[in-house]
């Protein structure tokens, strides 16, 4: 039809217009129908059998684009505003008669059951707005859909059928329900798909929602739950990346409980699984590209094929770095390169590295230096255990407290050093497997103990100064960093009970070195020892001047022993 309430021919129109003439009276808000007479810039004429003809505004008879809906000539109908408006005119209206059509076309669908088109054309507290012919009608939430609707966007602008489930025309109110639609007409398509629906089989329909953790799909007289793990091989982080509300798609029914009828959908297997084969595509030690797909604290997933992600550790990220966090390194959709460290295709997951694809400034460090070479750097921390140095590739030695110093202790002798001290060291080991570099600074200088037993072996005479003393025994420095250590037991041959009582600080001996243990840097003494070889070595001087006559051997022993008691 031309218009949206015209009447189905010009000869019905006719017959309407002639009936209407006939009336004897008329009233108010009556309906009644009329003759286009001519049209001009702003009023449609029209003869409605009265006294004069009437004029109505020429956008009543506009349609939603803006076009006149009417020609001259043409009967519609138009319902009376005001009889006798004081100017001696009788007002028409056009929006009136299409208004009061509308609503008795809304009260026989809701006495018959029968259905109304409309637009939902906004949002209100509880649910959406539906014009439908020219009527705003109320679409609670909970009807529109067969479930429960959280984003109603997708359905806002959009033309659908209705049932008219209240009606109130005093109050303008009327009460509309989508939902009522779809179980009626999804109730024969849901009873032959049940009889069709089996695993496996793959199935169209359309998206008619998601949600965070996949997207329902209208199957036709049900719904299937499309899970965000089954919508691609590869990591989704929101189903909206793969789907919208209305796309129509392809899926797979992964499982049908038919007591339930609950349908589990799969889009990702209607392709292959590219899990299948990757140990043989990749193996370990592969270097390849991939886009960085997503960000955690403990490292960054990277896409390397179709629907293949893999994890890069963030201990895998740098070699010198290894608490850093990953968006220091990387960031989303970043294209890195990275190596196949492990892969578990049973699990689905592979290891990669992204430091193993640069060099190692470990292995550099190694090629470049051996035990004994003389390094430089400063001191970036010091610890309970030692000082940490950087070396070049921004990696770190480890002097341990005990190779500070070799005449000090390490807890007195790292009170010397702080932080960005620049310093050098010797290297003492390298371990690149467990990257570790042990250095030490007292092996710059000569070993003193070392030095000192080189040229004073066991048996030896040396000369000490007394440098503490207690009950047991004596420390004697021996040299600037050299010390050796007198028992009580080795001070004379008598018993000696207490040292401290015959030998006081300061003093100097002489003693013969008696032990000498390397491992534990330690050197005994004895002045007992050194005096039993010195009579010893008399004895013998006295034997042989006798032997040869030249002295009187008692009158020497005699002097001997008074020279032992003084």
């Amino acid at each position: 039809m031309s218009t949206a309430t015209a009447v189905s021919s010009q000869e019905s129109f006719a017959e309407l217009f002639e009936e209407s003439l006939s009336r004897q009276e008329m009233r108010a808000g009556e309906v009644i129908t009329a003759e286009v007479v001519r049209i001009d810039q702003n009023f449609v004429i029209v003869n409605a059998g009265l006294k004069s003809e009437s004029y109505i505004p020429i956008d009543e008879f506009r349609n939603d684009r803006g076009d006149v809906e009417v020609n001259s000539g043409d009967y519609v109908q138009v319902a009376i505003d005001a009889l006798e408006d004081g100017y001696g005119e009788t007002r028409l209206s056009r929006d009136k008669a299409k208004r009061i059509a509308a609503w008795n076309d809304l009260e026989k669908a809701l006495n018959e059951g029968s259905l109304v088109t409309g637009v939902i054309s906004g949002r209100v507290k509880g649910g959406l707005t539906v014009m439908t012919n020219g009527i705003r009608a109320f679409l609670p939430g909970s009807l529109v859909d067969m479930r429960p609707v959280k984003d109603t966007a997708p359905y806002e602008g959009k033309e659908f059928e209705f049932k008219v489930i209240k009606l109130d025309r005093k109050r303008n109110n009327v009460v509309v329900s989508r939902r009522a639609v779809l179980e009626e007409t999804m109730g024969e398509e849901r009873e032959k798909l049940l009889s069709t629906l089996q695993e496996g089989k793959v199935i169209k329909g359309i998206v008619k929602n998601i949600t965070d953790y996949g997207a329902f799909v209208d199957l036709g007289g049900i719904d299937g739950l499309l899970h965000i793990t089954d919508l691609a091989w590869r990591r989704v982080r929101h189903p909206s990346e793969v789907l919208a509300v209305g796309d129509e798609i392809e899926s797979k029914v992964l499982k049908f409980d038919q007591e339930k009828n609950r349908v589990s959908l799969g889009l990702k297997q209607l392709g292959e699984d590219p899990w299948i084969g990757i140990s043989r595509r990749y193996p370990n030690g592969t270097r390849l590209f991939g886009k960085v797909t997503n960000i955690t604290d403990y490292g960054a997933f990277v896409e390397v094929e179709q629907g293949i992600e893999g994890l890069v550790h963030v201990s895998e990220m740098d070699w010198t770095n290894k608490n850093i966090h990953p968006t220091k390194v990387v960031q989303l959709g970043d294209e890195v390169e990275v190596m196949i460290l492990e892969i578990d295709e049973d699990r689905r997951r592979i290891s990669l590295g992204m430091k193993q694809c640069m060099s190692n400034p470990w292995d550099d460090f190694a090629i470049n230096h051996k035990k004994g070479d003389k390094v430089r750097g400063q001191i970036k921390s010091i610890t309970d255990f030692g000082v940490f140095i950087g070396l070049e590739g921004g990696i770190d030695g480890l002097v341990h407290l005990s190779d500070l110093s070799w005449s000090e202790s390490g807890e007195d002798a790292v009170r010397r050093f702080k932080k960005g001290d620049e310093v050098e060291a010797v290297v003492l080991s390298i371990d690149v497997e467990r990257e570790r570099i042990s250095l030490g600074v007292k092996q710059m200088e000569g070993d003193p103990f070392t030095n000192f037993i080189a040229t004073h072996e066991k048996n030896s005479l040396v000369r000490g100064t007394v440098k503490s003393v207690d009950a047991r025994g004596a420390v004697v420095s021996l040299s600037e960093e050299v010390e050796g250590y007198l028992r009580a037991s080795e001070f004379a041959t008598h018993r000696v009970d207490d040292l401290s009582a015959v030998l006081k600080e300061g003093e100097e001996v002489e003693a013969l070195i008696i032990n000498v243990d390397r491992k534990s840097r330690s050197i005994n003494l004895s002045i007992r020892a050194k005096d039993q070889v010195e009579q010893s070595e008399a004895m013998q001087k006295l034997a042989s001047e006798a032997a040869t006559g030249t002295t009187n051997l008692g009158a020497l022993l005699k002097a001997k022993l008074n020279e032992q008691k003084q």
